[in-house]
């Protein structure tokens, strides 16, 4: 099997290409939605990660309050 793929090579940016436009026929109605889905994420991802470095102790804070 490996021998098949080392007789084949790495594809070329024609291949590439070809099967660039191949997804995007088929996927690209979806794609829209894909980007805004993992545009979201991110955003998420970063608010979550500047609401962390504001007050690291307030969670750990509020545990305390609301074990007692």
């Amino acid at each position: 099997m490996s021998t098949m793929i080392a007789f084949f090579g790495a594809p070329g940016w024609v291949e590439l290409t070809v099967l660039g436009g191949i997804v995007l026929l088929l996927f690209g109605n979806r794609l829209p939605s894909v980007m805004r889905s993992l545009g979201q994420g991110v955003t998420e991802f970063k608010r979550g990660i500047k609401t962390g470095e504001e007050d690291p102790n307030a969670n750990i804070e509020d545990q305390r309050d609301s074990n007692s």
